[in-house]
């Protein structure tokens, strides 16, 4: 029962959409502009670099929390922190009060590997920004931080099982961003090195 509490706390706690509440603020509809999507990337191209940090840090926050909650709320199961912080990174993207249509996930996903494993964070971090630089679009750091957390936290925690429940919530991150991978690999989707130029030259401009 602790378990499940957990989870179910993870989930409401996932479901806080402060993208959605800042677009109801500044009176835009994201699912109109941009990416038309719920979370931190489309709030910066939509209302700004600022809001997206905001947005980014309470995304990636919640799910963190949700994993310490879990580890605390039921200490006696070793994947309850990886329980729970899955069910806040499903609570982000199915939000039970928007009809189950929320964000993509990644910042969530992040504050999930965050609470779990801060180092693990930091290189996953590092790989997977490099290869969004490397392909030259978004979907690159997703869809290899979906493939490498799985097989880095098994291997980590010596768990079959562990790295069983991580590819299942991989599995959703990479198919929410399937649709971004064939927008790249049709030229549909912004350059990740031409936007990071355009905007370190406009701010030298400025």
């Amino acid at each position: 029962m602790k378990l499940i509490f957990s989870m179910i706390i993870g989930y409401l706690l996932g479901t806080l959409s402060p993208s959605a509440f800042l677009a109801k603020l500044k009176k835009k509809n994201l699912r109109e502009e941009g990416t038309q999507n719920l979370g931190a990337t489309n709030t910066m191209l939509t209302l700004g670099t600022g809001y997206g940090a905001l947005v980014l840090f309470f995304d990636l926050a919640k799910a963190a929390i949700a994993v310490k909650l879990g580890q605390l709320i039921a200490p006696a199961f070793a994947l309850s922190g990886l329980l729970s912080g899955s069910a806040a990174v499903l609570g982000h993207i199915y939000p039970f009060y928007m009809k189950f249509k929320g964000g993509k996930g990644l910042a969530a996903y992040g504050g999930l590997i965050l609470g779990l494993d801060p180092i693990l964070f930091l290189i996953l971090l590092i790989i997977s920004t490099a290869c969004m630089f490397v392909v030259n679009y978004s979907a690159g750091m997703p869809m290899s931080a979906g493939v490498l957390f799985p097989v880095l936290y098994g291997l980590r925690t010596h768990s079959i099982v562990s790295f069983l429940f991580a590819a299942a919530i991989s599995a959703v991150i990479i198919w929410k961003h399937f649709s971004n991978l064939l927008k790249g690999r049709n030229g549909e989707d912004v350059k990740v090195r031409d936007y990071a130029v355009h905007h370190l030259f406009k701010k030298k401009a400025n």
